[in-house]
C-alpha cells in the first residue's frame, strides 16, 4: 500500500509526527525505505538538458511569429522597404534577446540550486546510524543534524539542541535561525516562521538536531522554487507580450500587402 505523504507537518505536535509519517525513534527499515523510494524517487532536483548559450539564442527563433516576420523582411528587402526591413530585424532581436536573457537566467539559477545540495545525510534506519547519498533519502527517514552540514531534505524537528540554522538562501534573512519543537498551529505561516522545520539546502550553523524527513526532490521548498525557474522558460514577460502584439500587426502588414501585390 502506498505511503500518502502528510500536509503541513509544521502544524503536527512533535508526538503525532513519528506516527503520522509511519516511523519510529529507531528509523525505517531499509525494505520501507527501498519502497519509498520507489514511490517518490530521488531527492533531486532535476538537471535538464544543458545548451549552450549559442543555442538557447538560436532556440527562440523556433516560434512561427519570428519565422513569419524574418519571411516578411525579405520581401520587404526585396520590394525596396529597407525601412519596414530594418524595424522587423529590430522587433526579432529585441523579441530573442529577452527570452535568450530570461531562460539564460533561469538555468543558471537552476545550476547553483543543484550546487546548494547536500552530497550525503547521516540518517538512522532500523536503529542503525548510517551515512548515505542524499539522493536516497525518503519521507519518514530520520535525519542527523549537526553544525557545518547542509540539509539534505524539508525535516519536522522531533529532538533539538541549540539548533540554529542559515536559512538566508531560502527567505534572504542575513541571520540564522534559532530552531525549536513548538506546535504552530498556523496553516499558512510564513516559510522563514516554521521555527520547527529545517529545510533542504539551508546550513546548520549551531547545535544539533534529529528530524522527520517530511519532502525530498521537487516536493520539498527549494524544489518549489526550482519549479518555478522552470516555469520561468515557457512564461512571456510583459515586454515579450507587447513584442508579440506588434509582431503579429507587421505580420498580418505584410501579408497583406504581399497580397495585394501578388494581385
Amino acid at each position: 500500500m502506498a505511503f500518502e505523504l502528510p500536509s503541513l507537518p509544521h502544524t503536527l505536535p512533535t508526538e503525532e509526527i513519528l506516527s503520522r509519517f509511519k516511523t519510529d525513534l529507531q528509523g525505517l527499515t531499509p525494505a520501507e525505505a527501498q519502497n519509498r523510494l520507489a514511490q517518490f524517487g530521488p531527492n533531486l532536483l532535476p538537471e535538464g538538458k544543458k545548451r549552450s548559450p549559442l543555442v538557447m539564442f538560436l532556440h527562440q527563433f523556433r516560434d512561427p511569429m519570428i519565422l513569419l516576420l524574418l519571411a516578411a523582411g525579405a520581401v520587404s528587402v526585396v520590394i525596396g522597404e529597407g525601412q519596414d526591413a530594418i524595424v522587423i530585424v529590430v522587433i526579432v532581436v529585441l523579441n530573442s534577446l529577452v527570452g535568450f536573457i530570461q531562460e539564460f537566467r533561469a538555468e543558471k539559477a537552476m545550476t547553483l540550486l543543484r550546487s546548494m545540495a547536500a552530497p550525503q545525510a547521516t540518517v538512522r534506519r532500523a536503529g542503525n546510524t548510517l551515512t548515505i547519498p542524499a539522493a536516497d533519502l525518503v519521507v519518514g527517514d530520520l535525519v542527523l543534524l549537526e553544525a557545518g552540514q547542509i540539509v539534505p531534505a524539508d525535516t519536522r524537528l522531533v529532538e533539538c539542541a541549540s539548533l540554529k540554522v542559515d536559512e538566508s538562501s531560502l527567505t534572504g534573512e542575513s541571520v540564522a535561525v534559532e530552531k525549536n519543537l513548538a506546535t504552530l498551529a498556523d496553516p499558512a505561516l510564513q516559510l522563514g516562521d516554521r521555527h520547527n522545520m529545517a529545510h533542504k539546502s539551508t546550513i546548520i550553523t549551531y547545535g544539533r538536531g534529529l528530524g522527520v524527513v517530511t519532502a525530498t526532490g521537487l516536493d520539498t521548498e527549494v524544489g518549489n522554487i526550482a519549479r518555478l525557474l522552470g516555469a520561468a522558460e515557457t512564461v512571456k514577460t510583459p515586454l515579450q507580450q507587447r513584442l508579440a502584439r506588434v509582431s503579429r500587426n507587421l505580420a498580418g502588414a505584410a501579408l497583406a500587402i504581399c497580397g495585394v501585390v501578388f494581385v
